[in-house]
């Protein structure tokens, strides 16, 4: 059965991110890290909150992912792993804290939590719905 993912962004930071919490199936799972809001501009925002299809894709930089489909405007937004802002050109990040990495406002153990929702998910698509609470 496909898995319902809603990323509740709580947090618009121009110099550090948008951070949000993610629920997946209505629980808590993680956290999330997008660049700021700026209007959906290509390569350097986050993408407009609303409701969106999600199918599994194998990149050539982050391997089998998913990307986020339909979006105005935009294309080949992915979910993968990163600490800061600046790791993304307009995609998704999972982590499994906020916090200070290197000195920066940023998302811990990524890596270790894409992973693990990879392992969950499983290679097929899923319904994403984010919302802004700021």
């Amino acid at each position: 059965m496909s898995a319902v993912v809603t990323i509740l962004r709580i947090e618009n930071a121009p110099g550090d991110g948008t951070f949000g919490a993610v629920l997946l199936d209505g629980c808590t799972f993680c956290v999330s890290l997008e660049p700021p809001w700026y209007g959906n501009q290509v390569d350097v925002s986050c993408i407009p909150p609303g409701q969106y299809h999600c199918a599994p894709v194998t990149s050539p930089r982050f391997g089998e992912t998913y990307e986020v489909m339909d979006v105005p405007g935009r294309s080949e937004i992915l979910f993968h792993a990163g600490n800061w802002a600046r790791d993304t050109r307009g995609c998704i990040m999972f982590g499994e804290a906020w916090g200070e990495v290197d000195g920066q406002r940023g998302i811990r153990y990524s890596a270790a939590t894409v992973a693990t929702f990879k392992a969950r998910q499983g290679r097929i698509d899923f319904r994403l719905t984010i919302k802004n609470v700021w």
